[in-house]
């Protein structure tokens, strides 16, 4: 397919569709184009000329709809939408797989730059990407802030026992992809496990909180938060260990997989907790715990794709060394832990 008719995207049924369910919302033909940088959804930007919208759908040939279910996510920036948390307003959901072969939702587009990389956070200068940052950590307080039984999102997910099911989830994953022997990380497994936190009140999290999953404007505020696939109700400081974890220097020159703290006047992981806590007010005296574990989490995603490319079944740039972050992952877990 050209440019313009990326593969996944019917744009002659997509505007048909349009023109029956959102009448007078397309005012020409469309086009269309993916935007890279989504975790495993594939994320088009569509034109007709005048006006730009974004789809979301799951991945081609993809079989665990549970993993992208896109009702799900819809339904979360629908319930968020009309709160103080910034995502794009959602336009139409569609669970007709006769369209473009898997169930999508369309939103609005929203215009920003998700940060990856020190590099790129560099020009904006040390207020500017200080700013930046911080606006990261306020609006995660605003999302902690919402009632999920006010917006309708009550039953989004299991509280109960949220932990303990993400720990266990996350030590399957690692079996499920062990073909060489990892030292430490199976220790940084079991030392979690034997101190596990106290939640507190439960809240909808993201899930994968970083300065990339967000859309910065010119004014360095954040004006949308994007890629909620991993979204659900629990405990709001994985959220905030998650944040903290891509907020230290990995120390791993030339790196495929990057965080932005090396970047001039990005805020120190202390700056952001105390922020946290105090907009907020919740106890953070465990965010250690919470750290480790999204140092943990990673690594296991890491070496998962490590073993996915052993196998021929990854290509692209970089691959062949992420192999050799695991290591580095899980030796910030433990220094995490035993800092604690």
């Amino acid at each position: 397919m050209s440019a313009d008719h990326p593969p996944g995207l019917d744009l002659d049924r997509l505007r048909a569709l349009l023109e029956r369910e959102r009448p007078g919302l397309v005012s020409g033909p469309l086009t269309g184009r993916l935007i890279e940088g989504g975790r495993s959804n594939l994320t088009y930007a569509l034109s007709d000329g005048t006006s730009k919208w974004v789809v979301r759908r799951p991945p081609l040939g993809h079989v665990l709809a549970t993993a992208h279910d896109m009702k799900r996510e819809h339904r979360v920036i629908s319930a968020l939408h009309p709160t103080r948390v910034p995502v794009p307003r959602p336009l139409l959901l569609c669970e007709d797989e006769e369209v473009l072969g898997a169930p999508f939702y369309v939103m609005e587009f929203v215009e920003g730059t998700p940060y990856r990389t020190a590099g790129q956070l560099a020009p904006l200068g040390p207020e500017r990407t200080r700013d930046a940052v911080l606006s990261l950590v306020d609006t995660l307080v605003e999302l902690h802030a919402v009632d999920p039984a006010e917006v309708g999102l009550a039953d989004f997910g299991r509280p109960e026992g949220f932990l303990d099911r993400q720990l266990r989830r996350w030590g399957k994953q690692l079996d499920a992809s062990r073909n060489r022997d990892l030292p430490g990380i199976d220790e940084l497994h079991a030392a979690l496990g034997r101190d596990l936190p106290r939640s507190p009140a439960p809240a909808v999290v993201h899930g994968d909180y970083r300065l990339d999953n967000v859309l910065i404007g010119d004014d360095d505020r954040i004006k949308a938060i994007l890629d909620w696939e991993m979204s659900t109700l629990g405990d709001p400081l994985t959220d905030l260990g998650l944040l903290v974890m891509y907020s230290r220097p990995l120390g791993a020159p030339d790196s495929p997989v990057s965080t932005t703290a090396e970047a001039p006047g990005h805020p120190d992981p202390r700056e952001l907790i105390e922020r946290y806590a105090a907009g907020s007010g919740r106890d953070v005296s465990a965010v250690s715990w919470y750290t480790a574990f999204a140092w943990f989490k990673l690594a296991v995603i890491l070496e998962g794709i490590h073993y996915r490319y052993t196998l021929g079944q990854t290509v692209g740039r970089g691959f062949d060394r992420i192999g050799d972050l695991v290591p580095v992952f899980i030796d910030h877990g433990l220094t995490t832990l035993q800092e604690g």
